[in-house]
């Protein structure tokens, strides 16, 4: 479970109230909870030595209530590396990180064998670690050219 898909279930019931102040009293229950979270989680990541935490940080539940509650250690580059890093078998490489549109430029290898993590994938890992991200850009490698020998020489050729 994801912070994204956690908040798309929470506004699906909110929506679900309708009428004679039932949204506005599900509203105050959302942020009576948030505030509860926030103020245990905030103790629990002050108790926490860096280390401990650290490893914890690759479980999306958790990046993603870090984040979600402004308590995570790492600044958003750190957490895109993250979450590119836990991609097992892709070949992506970062190419740049554009704060003020929030768009993130990702390079996929042109060769590979295809079974590596598919855009679906990097974007819920991404939208996971750095909600920061809202738009992902995709380049292409360049192709790489094979080098083989020089054809013979005349010369040689005889």
């Amino acid at each position: 479970m994801t912070a994204d898909q956690t908040g798309a279930r929470v506004q699906e019931a909110l929506d679900r109230l309708t009428g004679s102040g039932a949204q506005e009293a599900g509203e105050a229950l959302v942020r009576e909870l948030m505030a509860f979270y926030d103020e245990g989680l905030t103790a629990l990541v002050k108790a926490v030595p860096a280390r401990d935490l650290a490893p914890l940080l690759d479980a999306p539940a958790v990046a993603g209530l870090l984040v979600l509650h402004e308590l995570h250690p790492e600044d958003v580059g750190a957490r895109i590396d993250r979450a590119l890093t836990t991609l097992a078998g892709s070949e992506i490489e970062f190419v740049g990180f554009q704060p003020d549109s929030g768009t993130l430029t990702l390079r996929r290898a042109a060769s590979g064998c295809g079974c590596g993590s598919g855009a679906t994938d990097v974007e819920d890992t991404i939208a996971c670690h750095a909600p920061e991200v809202t738009e992902i850009v995709w380049r292409t490698a360049p192709a790489l050219l094979q080098i083989g020998t020089r054809p013979p020489t005349s010369a040689e050729a005889r």
